[in-house]
């Protein structure tokens, strides 16, 4: 540990002693048991999102859009789409929408991972997902990790996401002892083993130096099925451990009996299983059969180097390319449908 990181770990820790809060005494505590019992990192690979810098040299990096999507593309389609809005919706100014059009049709050319538009810089960023995993697997949700304060299994919420977006990027900030522990961990991570490919190896170890510094995201939280080989993810990452048992029943009930054409006998298995988890209020396992499903604590983190945080990396694929979205426009904002 260089002594940087350890005035930072003692700092924190000083800290926590002066304001001996009884609930961040518990916080760090249940984090030192998890650390404990799940001591080993689970890799899920790249996550993408779209961050924005405001005019202004010390203006910091928030998070526009959540860093959960699979490929850079997806975030550059979601910031064509920003800007085509802005364009439509947010100006009267000619001059305003002709920068916000040619912005757009940029990125329905090429793959552009940073813009500057009307002032601002907006920026595809790169993050890691992982999961603490122990003997018994992946983290569960812990005891200290928020619930919604009306835990309703009404449609509406199924569509929580991690709350990412106003998320400041800001290396250094204190999370917390075991927090800053973490992203001491993590500042060294790198690729390793021959299953990444050797462009992957290098990208990784050169990100080290071009972009050293960690921040951790909020924590979401997901459903994880073991298929008798390991253990995949089911479902997009939501905010609360709540929401994620939301989309597992509604999987479960609703979903997963349409996409895989399940016959009477297997959705009436299905539906009884989900109403037993539903019942049990916090349940973070449900096994069907064969299939056992968990509630999984995920977490994710951003590098950052001097210029913010990290943008894709040459060896992150994307599955398709650039593409046009939206009716032509004129300056005017006189939309043109069907052309």
């Amino acid at each position: 540990m260089d002594d940087d990181w350890k005035r930072q770990l003692d700092r924190l820790h000083e800290g926590l002693v002066r304001r001996d809060d009884p609930a961040e005494w518990v916080t760090e505590a249940d984090a030192v048991r998890a650390s404990r019992r799940y001591p080993h990192l689970m890799l899920r690979g790249p996550v993408f999102g779209l961050a924005a810098q405001d005019p202004g040299p010390s203006a910091p990096w928030r998070l526009v859009r959540s860093v959960t999507s699979g490929t850079p593309q997806e975030v550059r389609d979601g910031l064509n789409s920003l800007l085509w809005f802005r364009a439509r919706d947010d100006t009267d100014n000619p001059a305003e929408r002709r920068e916000l059009l040619a912005a757009v049709a940029l990125l329905e050319r090429e793959p552009v991972d940073e813009l500057t538009v009307l002032g601002g810089r907006y920026r595809v960023v790169r993050g890691e997902e992982f999961a603490r995993v122990g003997e018994s697997g992946p983290e569960p949700p812990r005891p200290t990790d928020p619930e919604p304060a009306d835990p309703s299994w009404e449609e509406h919420r199924r569509d929580a996401p991690v709350p990412d977006p106003g998320f400041a990027l800001t290396p250094g900030r204190e999370d917390g002892l075991m927090a800053g522990a973490m992203k001491l961990a993590l500042r060294d991570l790198v690729y390793t083993g021959a299953h990444f490919p050797k462009e992957m190896r290098a990208d990784s170890t050169r990100a080290l130096t071009s972009h050293p510094e960690v921040v951790l995201l909020p924590v979401g939280f997901g459903v994880v099925e073991h298929d008798g080989r390991g253990w995949r993810p089911r479902g997009a990452l939501r905010a609360s451990p709540h929401d994620a048992r939301q989309q597992l029943f509604g999987g479960l009930t609703e979903s997963w009996p349409l996409l895989y054409g399940f016959d009477d006998r297997e959705r009436a298995r299905y539906a009884r299983a989900a109403a037993e988890f539903r019942a049990a209020g916090r349940a973070d396992e449900l096994r069907v059969d064969d299939e056992l499903f968990r509630i999984c604590r995920v977490e994710r983190m951003v590098r950052c180097g001097p210029d913010g945080p990290e943008p894709p990396r040459p060896s992150d694929a994307d599955h398709y390319g650039p593409t046009k979205m939206h009716p032509r426009m004129d300056e005017d904002g006189t939309v043109h449908h069907g052309e």
